[in-house]
């Protein structure tokens, strides 16, 4: 089964010359590569957060396996949803599921499960493939859409995500989808955001959940940031940093209604 694109020609150019043209110009500078475990990228529109998509992942080093993770913002489908076999269509090509992984996930727990429909029409994914692409070249993944839960919930999560990769040889990067505070002014998006890069860097899966309620911070990808943070705990991660921060104001000029956008790299 291949996966058609469904935001391409809207978040990001459907022609692959202008894509790859558009990653190129936001991704200018040819960084050091650090050996990560997992990384957290945003999922707007290229021209609001595709410089801090382009500038994240080109710091880190090439995997051939991925998980990514990303919120379902709409809702349908499982909770926990394993696309489990076939490809992904972008611009720049197909990307194959690894089929092998994505069954081992399925046969080490009962919370993330196989379902197509969630992924049907979500961006959130989708569109972390062509920087992805771009930067990595070869590569296979497992997608899994994210619902909103419990924080015992995502840690179940993240326990059937790391039983699946704990004995596995080659390095697998855990990719988290999520855009920050939404449609708030610059000032105050800045603010709530740090409280919640704080968490992250801090490696708090727990505290991150309980600052996102109490502060209500708008950040729409939790569901799937914090299993990624316990599981690559679990694998020896120890530190995380800020790649690069930035409102959509930066990019658009409107500074009295913005949302935020965040890559953090965990290693």
């Amino acid at each position: 089964m291949v996966r058609e694109p469904v935001v391409s020609g809207q978040f990001y150019p459907a022609n692959k010359q202008s894509l790859l043209a558009t990653i190129e110009e936001l991704a200018k500078e040819k960084p050091s590569k650090i050996s990560a475990k997992g990384v957290i990228l945003p999922h707007a529109g290229y021209m609001c957060s595709g410089k801090v998509a382009a500038e994240t992942v080109s710091k880190v080093m090439a995997r051939k396996h991925l998980v990514i993770l990303g919120p379902n913002h709409h809702g349908t489908g499982a909770d926990f949803a394993l696309w489990p076999r076939g490809k992904w269509s972008t611009p720049l090509g197909m990307v194959d599921i690894d089929e092998q992984l994505a069954q081992k996930i399925i046969d080490k727990g009962d919370i993330i499960t196989e379902d197509y429909l969630a992924h049907k029409f979500e961006h959130s994914i989708e569109v972390e493939l062509p920087f992805l692409q771009y930067f990595f070249k070869d590569f296979k993944f497992v997608p899994i859409a994210c619902s909103a839960a419990s924080l015992s919930e995502y840690r179940e999560v993240a326990e059937q995500l790391y039983e699946a990769l704990k004995d596995i040889k080659e390095e697998v990067l855990m990719v988290a989808s999520t855009d920050f505070t939404h449609y708030e002014p610059d000032e105050t998006a800045r603010t709530k955001d740090r409280r919640a890069l704080e968490s992250i860097i801090e490696l708090d899966d727990e505290e991150l959940i309980k600052r996102i309620t109490k502060e209500n911070i708008t950040m729409c990808g939790f569901a799937a940031v914090a299993p990624l943070i316990h599981c690559v705990k679990k694998l020896g991660a120890r530190k995380a940093q800020v790649a690069l921060y930035q409102t959509s104001g930066d990019t658009v000029g409107d500074y009295s209604s913005v949302v935020g956008y965040g890559g953090i790299i965990i290693s």
